[in-house]
């Protein structure tokens, strides 16, 4: 581990600390990564990508000590949420679908029948012969 590295990490570990004791230097103070990124003077994506084991400590203690869920899990919890009430609306527009065509192609056969009953049993002129069904 290089000195840059090692000193990111710990302006981290120190950020970490101040965001969970309310004692924001340079952030907002909100418990995300963004804010910790700020507070330890690092670029968000190398806290994400380099110190990824850090932001997972951070989530974990923002759980345990602040008793709070982080704001990615809120947001993901919010979208399956949503897309959960979105499959129950598009399965009962399946279902009401399926009825509709279920009850359109029963139409259909009586309308087919209706029809072939008619045409046997309608009148033809003398010189109209019709030909038998193949």
């Amino acid at each position: 581990m290089n000195q840059q590295h090692h000193d990111e990490r710990t302006r981290i570990r120190e950020a970490i600390e101040r965001l969970l004791t309310g004692q924001a230097a340079t952030s907002n103070g909100s418990l995300t990564v963004v804010a910790l990124a700020a507070e330890a003077g690092v670029h968000r994506m190398a806290l994400l990508k380099r110190h990824a084991d850090l932001k997972n400590e951070f989530y974990d203690r923002v759980r345990t000590e602040a008793k709070q869920t982080p704001e990615p899990e809120k947001r993901l919890r919010k979208t399956v949420t949503n897309l959960k009430e979105r499959v129950s609306d598009l399965t009962k527009e399946n279902t009401d679908l399926k009825n509709q065509l279920t009850q359109l192609t029963l139409a259909s056969a009586v309308l087919a029948d209706q029809l072939r009953e008619a045409q046997e049993h309608a009148r033809l002129p003398d010189n109209v012969v019709c030909f038998p069904k193949t």
